[in-house]
């Protein structure tokens, strides 16, 4: 089963997105008469003065050189061992050596079918590098929210009243292919999209039977089948995945290319589906519920209404119990299905009103709308942090009340002379955090080192810093008090 949190790789950069980069001033000049330029994928940067560059490349480079080795009668070999190393393409600078890029190599990147680019005198090859680097900064960064995004659309999809379905839907939308659940017998359960080439959806049933082929479940001391398996058909791409859980059901997918954040977005519908499709009971249905908890409180405001409903909801953060279901436990004592736990904290949705459990400390957030369940999830966890230097059973999150004092200053003044008065310690969110934690805890050493799961000198020496960053003598009320509002309205 793939892992569905590690992130996609970087995508690669097309020629024609460095072509068309006019603060590099590149030219095509050779090697591409017809095909477009969009399909040469540039992965890397590489500069050589090698005479023979093809031990030092790895394929997929943009090949950058001045030709300080180059001449007419070695221009032949030398793109071809380029090309036999797999370069994406040749970048030739007309300077210092040359003033124009040579025939002989036009000519023999011709012959080969090697882009070879002009790079200006005005360009250095460091530009060009970056410039690379920085197109693939963007890429990823386009990629990562669409994988994001279709994270919390597949999230969504698995809370629907017919989930499985749902998923595949979603799935076969996000990576603009066909998406089928097999049955252990090899047909057709769901299916939804459209096959991307001709053949596909025989293709893709063939492919189910290598991850579970007949008979599988009941052989013995057979190597076991793999658990994905790909293959190309008519340029498709064509994924087959078992799914968890020991129903015998195989994921297929077809698509009719592959970005770099596929896989991952494959992978977080082979971890829902496996979920949706096991036994709801048990360690399975727990967790079900632990992978929507998670991807919940992950989830984009616009994802997370459709997941949860109009709300408010309350998150809450638990430390205790002593058994496997304990999640689960706690969760149906507070009225909800929603739990999940990393081992030591234990985070629940309810919908309830919370109330002290016997065996376990808690911190509840205030009820929150679902746009706002990642702030509520962080008020759970200052809460739980509360409780524990506290010693008490159970702590809600409180919005400070209005005041004398904050009745008097206007809202967007307030927010102006927090920025300023906690300018000095606004970069460092430990220092921030222990000033607020100390002063809620009324200038505590050992309390405030419980909350914040410290030893008591750190706090001290903290606290230290954030007096002399902010030139406050915290023994002073009155500074505290400054400090204090300061803090509500940062």
């Amino acid at each position: 089963m793939p892992e569905p949190s590690a992130p996609p790789p970087t995508p690669p950069v097309s020629l024609a997105a460095l072509l068309a980069d006019g603060s590099l001033g590149l030219r095509l000049i050779a090697g591409l008469p017809d095909a477009p330029t969009e399909r040469v994928a540039v992965h890397w940067v590489h500069t050589s003065e090698m005479a023979d560059p093809y031990p030092y490349l790895l394929g997929g480079e943009l090949l950058l050189t001045a030709g300080v080795q180059l001449t007419d009668a070695h221009a032949e070999t030398y793109v071809r061992r380029v090309v036999e190393a797999g370069a994406a393409a040749l970048g030739f600078g007309v300077a210092p050596v040359y003033d124009t890029v040579p025939d002989s190599l036009v000519e023999a990147c011709d012959r080969h079918g090697l882009p070879l680019l002009e790079i200006p005198r005005r360009t250095p090859f460091t530009t060009v590098a970056r410039g690379v680097w920085r197109l693939m900064a963007e890429a990823r960064h386009r990629e990562l929210r669409r994988v994001t995004e279709a994270q919390q659309g597949l999230a969504a999809a698995a809370a629907r009243p017919d989930p499985v379905p749902a998923v595949l839907r979603q799935l076969a939308v996000r990576i603009g292919g066909r998406a089928v659940l097999f049955a252990p017998d090899g047909a057709e359960l769901h299916a939804t999209g459209r096959g991307p080439a001709p053949g596909s959806r025989t293709a893709l049933a063939r492919l189910a039977r290598v991850v579970n082929p007949p008979g599988a479940a009941s052989s013995s001391g057979a190597a076991s089948p793999p658990t994905s398996a790909t293959d190309t058909v008519g340029g498709a791409r064509l994924s087959a995945y078992a799914l968890g859980g020991g129903q015998g059901l195989v994921l297929g997918v077809a698509a009719g290319g592959r970005e770099a954040g596929d896989h991952t977005v494959t992978g977080v519908a082979v971890v829902l589906l496996s979920l949706l499709t096991a036994p709801h009971q048990g360690a399975a249905e727990a967790g079900r519920s632990a992978a929507l908890v998670r991807l919940l409180l992950g989830a984009t405001p616009a994802d997370a209404a459709p997941l949860l409903g109009p709300g408010p909801w309350t998150v809450v953060h638990a430390h205790g119990g002593d058994t496997p279901f304990a999640a689960s436990a706690l969760a149906a004592a507070l009225g909800s299905a929603l739990a999940e736990t990393d081992g030591a904290t234990v985070r629940v949705l309810t919908d309830r009103p919370v109330t002290a459990q016997p065996g376990w400390t808690l911190g509840a957030s205030a009820p929150v709308e679902p746009a706002a369940l990642a702030e509520g999830d962080t008020q759970a966890e200052r809460a739980l942090r509360h409780a524990e230097a506290t010693r008490a059973d159970l702590v809600h999150h409180r919005e400070p009340g209005p005041d004398a004092l904050t009745a008097l200053v206007p809202p967007e003044e307030a927010a102006a002379h927090a920025r300023a008065r906690l300018a000095p310690i606004a970069g460092s969110p430990a220092l921030t955090e222990t000033l607020r934690t100390w002063l809620s805890l009324h200038g505590s050493w050992d309390r405030t080192a419980v909350a914040l799961t410290v030893h008591r000198n750190t706090v001290r020496h903290r606290i230290a810093r954030c007096a002399a960053l902010l030139n406050a003598d915290l023994d002073e009320a009155d500074v505290r008090m400054d400090l204090w509002f300061a803090l509500r309205r940062l």
